[in-house]
């Protein structure tokens, strides 16, 4: 049995339809944006999911560390542990993003057990295996106390039928708003617990693929992972996992789970927006300030990730503007020389930062904060 679909109160629907006014306003926004910064942002989307669902589940590498490491860059200040992890997920959500316009696409127990092994085939072996239902119990330990079980799983052989039973579900329409049905495919999938580990960022990531399936906007602007990722919304996030119980009791009341998600929708669509945004008037602000100075637009690139993401590597500002290395490396010496930039660290490991005559405007339009507010409070 999986856990029954709730009926939306009126409240529910108000703030479904302003998800789905928010979501329809920003896919027109991202279309008529300019095609190299909307590009930059999609990067940094995908970057903060990774980061922010790894984070969950303990592996701490910064947003701006995980896009040096999607860009191939080796020489970033991260564990081996740290980097496995974050290269794993970053393959399969590269793979689940290819998926959202495949037209002869189903939900399987193949596709789900690759998933699971593009995300833990390097933690195989016989007490964890990667890609195929778990072979023995599993319990998620309390935080507080690892000798208490906050959550036992189902039977072991109860596995293969629970997980039948969601996939028929996943490919046959139950009529309810997509948005709801990715949140409660990620209920069961989570509390079905089928494989020994990284159940919850397959359960994050089955949710993020029927968010982009919907096709309403692309993959990268499709997730709550980086809001679930917030340490504030990730403690909600586990204690609303804990008002399910124990142990898995499917045959209750969820409403509280579908809030909690839309919740999530409204103000993700909203932080996105707002990045968008303030990505565009920084890229605004940036082109001024290059034209002025008579410098090559190029440049702007380079000084849009340090304002956006507090710093810029020679290798991603040469593959952004399809440069020579000798081409990158004489253009950002010249902007240290007029100390627009700051050189951190040597050789390969350096990056570069806003230096003293960085323009303050852009700065400050990257840098000054949104406001998010409680949909279900106003």
């Amino acid at each position: 049995m999986l856990y029954p679909t709730p009926e939306l109160d009126a409240d529910d629907q108000r703030v479904l339809g302003e998800i789905d006014r928010a979501r329809e306003s920003l896919k027109h926004q991202v279309a008529a944006s300019p095609a190299k910064w909307t590009a930059r942002l999609r990067k940094f989307l995908t970057a903060d999911a990774v980061a922010a669902s790894n984070s969950i589940e303990g592996f701490k590498v910064s947003t701006v560390d995980v896009e040096d490491l999607l860009d191939g860059e080796r020489d970033v200040d991260v564990t081996d542990e740290n980097r496995q992890e974050t290269l794993a997920y970053q393959q399969m959500m590269t793979y689940v993003q290819t998926l959202h316009d495949s037209g002869d696409f189903s939900y399987s127990k193949g596709l789900l057990n690759g998933l699971h092994w593009m995300l833990q085939g390097h933690r195989h072996g016989n007490r964890k295996p990667a890609g195929q239902w778990r072979r023995g119990p599993v319990f998620v330990t309390d935080a507080r106390d690892p000798s208490i079980a906050a959550y036992t799983a189902p039977d072991t052989a109860d596995v293969p039928d629970l997980m039948h039973e969601l996939i028929d579900w996943l490919n046959n329409d139950d009529r309810s708003h997509p948005l709801v049905r990715a949140a409660m495919a990620h209920l069961d999938l989570v509390f079905i617990h089928p494989w020994a580990d990284g159940n919850g960022r397959m359960s994050r990531s089955l949710q993020t693929l029927m968010i982009a399936r919907e096709d309403v906007l692309a993959p990268e602007f499709s997730s709550i992972e980086a809001w679930l990722g917030r340490p504030g919304n990730t403690w909600e996030y586990y204690r609303e996992l804990a008002r399910r119980g124990a142990t898995y009791l499917p045959d209750q009341d969820v409403s509280s789970w579908i809030r909690f998600n839309l919740t999530a929708y409204h103000q993700q669509a909203r932080t996105v927006q707002a990045r968008l945004n303030r990505s565009g008037q920084v890229w605004t602000e940036l082109s001024g300030f290059a034209a002025s100075t008579g410098r090559d637009d190029r440049i702007v690139s380079a000084l849009h990730d340090v304002a956006m993401a507090g710093r810029v590597r020679r290798s991603r500002y040469e593959h952004a503007e399809n440069l020579s290395m000798q081409q990158a490396q004489r253009d950002l010496r010249d902007l240290v020389t007029a100390e627009v930039l700051e050189p951190v660290g040597r050789t390969r490991a350096r990056y570069y930062t806003a230096g003293a005559r960085f323009p303050e405007q852009a700065l400050h339009i990257a840098r000054t904060p949104m406001t998010l507010s409680d949909p279900y409070s106003q």
